[in-house]
């Protein structure tokens, strides 16, 4: 089953994508109330949810899936930190701590894109994409969706949807140099889409290890830049939900980024390896195409660059750990 939203005259509309159609939700039924009823609660309605009347894909203009309630992106491939760690800090490793453990940062639930947008960006001269899987959490009966272990995660995997992380490198590289971030190089955009695939349509490409062996490809300008298998990640995505709910919470509408896939799954990676044969950097008007095996594909052409209101730079203060009382009213 594929849950979407879109826009037509107007109006939002949210239901299922039922061949080249999409069908509307009866009345009370939204994409985040299936999301809080879980999965196996959705399937079962899928009979009654898909036969309704429908119009065609072509007529509407799709929306992000979903509002997330907070989307966390993991760096889940080796071969992407290798690559990208040159470009971004000046030296490609993979520090041991990465083999430890999942690492995610949590970036901007209030700017998601959708497939189709023109998407505006900073004033940035080193404009990246990153192609992504990311996972999305549904509920589970009888769980709050805190300590799961790994079977209890994948259980709360509802389903799944194509993800850009649009980055901004040279914003990037400033900021974590001060061992926080990324922030300002990242919270711009991110595109999530087309819709929700269930988790139960991608079963039969789930490997002996529990990893996802779907093909992922990332086009710029109608160009093949880069491919992988989304079963080259260091962990599958139960693990990553797993370790997200550690001492924590995960819950019904967070999103769950896999992080880049390898091979050219973004810029950065290759600007990385080498920088005199890689692409440029993305400049307004390019067109950047993300398409997941089983998922569905996003498309996006680079908007504007937008001024921001200059901040200034910090001040060097005296450290004085007392006040001159006369210098107050």
């Amino acid at each position: 089953m594929r849950l979407a939203r879109w826009a037509v005259d107007d109006s939002v509309l949210e239901g299922v994508v039922v061949g080249d159609g999409v069908v509307a939700f009866p009345d009370g039924v939204s994409v985040a109330s299936l999301l809080a009823d879980g999965l196996e609660t959705a399937l079962i309605r899928r009979s009654e949810l898909e036969s309704r009347p429908g119009r065609p894909l072509a007529d509407v203009v799709l929306l992000p899936p979903l509002v997330p309630a907070s989307v966390r992106d993991f760096v889940a491939f080796e071969e992407h930190v290798e690559g990208v760690s040159a470009a971004v800090d000046g030296k490609s490793e993979v520090v041991p701590e990465w083999y430890d453990a999942p690492t995610f940062y949590f970036t901007n639930p209030h700017t998601i894109r959708a497939t189709g947008e023109r998407v505006d960006v900073p004033e940035t001269r080193r404009l990246d994409v990153e192609l992504e899987l990311a996972a999305v959490i549904g509920s589970v009966r009888g769980s709050t969706g805190e300590n799961l272990d790994t079977a209890a995660a994948t259980a709360h995997i509802f389903g799944y949807t194509v993800m850009n992380d649009w980055s901004a490198r040279d914003l990037q590289s400033r900021e974590m140099k001060v061992r926080l971030g990324p922030a300002k190089g990242k919270d711009f955009a991110l595109t999530l889409g087309p819709w929700i695939v269930t988790a139960d349509e991608l079963s039969p490409f789930v490997d002996e290890e529990g990893f996802l062996a779907i093909r992922a490809e990332l086009h710029i300008n109608g160009e093949l830049v880069g491919e992988d298998l989304v079963s080259n990640m260091g962990w599958p995505f139960p693990e990553l939900v797993a370790y997200a709910s550690r001492n924590s919470i995960v819950v019904p509408g967070d999103v769950l980024g896999s992080g880049t896939v390898g091979n050219g799954g973004c810029l950065g990676e290759l600007w990385g390896r080498n920088p005199d044969a890689a692409p440029p950097p993305l400049e307004p008007g390019d067109t950047v195409r993300m398409l997941i095996e089983g998922v569905g594909e996003i498309v996006n052409t680079v908007g504007a660059r937008v001024p921001a209101p200059p901040i200034p730079r910090a001040r060097v203060r005296t450290r004085r750990r007392t006040r001159a009382m006369e210098n107050f009213g």
